[in-house]
């Protein structure tokens, strides 16, 4: 599936917008809005944080009621996190003045929030954006909007892929933020039932459920394979948006072509997800952990994370030290059950362990395989045929320089 260059207004159909509302210090763009006039299907999921944000609470509740929507608001700069009352109150307000701008329901506009937590919502200044961002509203509006999204990301991330289901062009664009607070563990929204944020738009004429399906499908190919230092943010946001304005055949749950839709969502959001690992903050190496041979696809995901978010593994990387013991000390204490003796380990494609051992590569030859960019670690644990894989990254100097004063 060829990922182009593209963002949330490539399918047809739909505007964004990106503007300054004043949120960050800095005067960066801090507000972003994605509209289709037409209505629209969405699937979602969210944080699994028991912290969830007021904006993920309130999208939640407007999920669950089942309806169709034209809008969603999201901004940069404050989290929305634990403000009680007062935070959900400001979710339904932002939605509320959006929906008076744009002559529809409130409950037809979804919201988002990134930034700090704990922080009340300084709602002149989200209401002043929203203003700005309605007449802002554009079909070439989704670079800005990608820009406006961003916390400390280094640049934006947005891109497309377009398929063809009967005989009708079919594009899913996207967009994604998020560089630190990075390691999402999230759950459908389905009723009844980092930061990152992450929104896709579709001109697909899709059944809900198939679209619930391509999005639960890609989460675990794609944002929940990805961690940058374990921790899982308040506010996690994952979006598909659909308005049905390709004009092809509906897509139907199980059909052939839902099979082809999900590969390009999952595509696109494998692309997003690789993004936000090699932009996070202060990452200078990016790493594959694919672990095979477990007894359970599960156990398999319980050792490449505890590899992925061990602090050691990290620094190592960071050092271009292919110290293989701390690899095999973090599958060790992940609390899978295997057998040491089996364990075979491969740096880079070269020979690291065999049997439980040192495989017998010149340790220089190890250290210039991973002093490179991009790098994959195979771990084997030859106990059964569970497999999974996680992105993660180097720990460096500038992630402890950026998170230490975070505040300040």
């Amino acid at each position: 599936m060829e990922i182009l260059e593209g963002g949330v207004t490539s399918p047809c159909g739909f505007k964004a917008a990106g503007v300054t509302a004043g949120l960050k210090r800095s005067g960066a763009p801090d507000m972003a809005m994605i509209y289709s006039e037409l209505p629209c299907k969405v699937a979602a999921a969210f944080t699994s944080n028991l912290f969830a944000a007021a904006p993920v609470e309130y999208d939640r509740d407007m999920l669950a009621k089942g309806g169709v929507f034209h809008a969603v608001v999201v901004n940069s700069g404050n989290a929305n996190a634990c403000t009680g009352a007062a935070g959900l109150a400001d979710s339904a307000a932002t939605a509320a003045e959006a929906a008076k701008l744009l002559g529809i329901a409130q409950d037809e506009v979804l919201v988002s929030s990134t930034g700090r937590i704990g922080v009340p919502m300084p709602m002149d200044i989200i209401l002043g954006g929203v203003h700005k961002a309605v007449p802002a509203l554009s079909e070439d509006g989704g670079a800005a909007a990608a820009q406006a999204i961003m916390t400390t990301d280094t640049r934006p991330k947005s891109f497309k892929v377009e398929i063809t289901v009967g005989g009708k062009k079919v594009t899913v664009g996207g967009m994604t933020k998020g560089a630190g607070m990075i390691a999402p563990k999230m759950r459908p929204a389905r009723p009844p039932q980092a930061t990152m944020l992450s929104y896709l738009t579709t001109d697909a004429n899709i059944e809900k459920c198939a679209l619930q399906e391509a999005l639960e499908q890609a989460l675990d190919l794609s944002y929940n394979r990805i961690t940058v230092d374990g921790d899982t943010s308040t506010n996690d946001t994952f979006m598909l948006i659909a308005n049905g304005a390709a004009g092809n055949p509906e897509i139907k749950a199980g059909s052939a072509e839902a099979a082809l839709f999900t590969e390009a969502v999952a595509a696109l959001a494998g692309r997003l997800a690789r993004e936000m690992v090699l932009d996070g903050e202060g990452v200078s190496r990016f790493v594959e952990v694919n672990v095979t041979g477990a007894p359970s696809d599960r156990d398999a995901r319980t050792v490449a994370e505890a590899i992925a978010n061990s602090a050691l593994c990290k620094t190592a990387w960071f050092g271009g030290d292919p110290n293989w013991g701390r690899i095999v000390c973090a599958a060790g204490y992940s609390g899978v059950q295997f057998d040491p003796k089996k364990v075979n380990l491969d740096l880079a494609g070269m020979p690291a362990v065999r049997n439980g051992m040192d495989a017998g590569v010149p340790e220089s030859e190890l250290a210039k395989a991973v002093s490179v960019r991009e790098f994959s670690i195979d771990l084997n644990l030859g106990c059964g045929n569970g497999k999974f894989t996680v992105w993660t990254c180097d720990l460096t100097h500038r992630y402890v320089e950026i998170n230490a004063d975070m505040h300040t």
